[in-house]
């Protein structure tokens, strides 16, 4: 099959036809694993969309070396 990259907002996109997506079990609204290897982009079906928790984990488990900081006191209306 050979599709075209088309503009799609500020986007590119492609159409893939009801026939393959058929093929590989993918319905509309269905999640989808994109990865880049060797050079080809690989589409797999995922169950959902992965939660912060779950991207997290793939750092130990830390979002970051954040720690609380102090800005001070309030100037100006801001309410703390």
């Amino acid at each position: 099959m050979v599709a075209q990259v088309k503009a799609w907002g500020n986007s590119q996109g492609i159409r893939l036809s009801k026939e393959l997506l058929a093929l590989a079990d993918i319905q509309t609204n269905d999640y989808l694993d994109i990865e880049l290897v060797d050079g080809a982009i690989v589409l797999k079906k995922t169950r959902k969309h992965r939660t912060l928790e779950e991207r997290a984990k793939e750092f130990g488990g830390k979002l970051g070396p954040y720690e609380e900081f102090d800005w001070g006191e309030p100037v100006g209306r801001e309410r703390w």
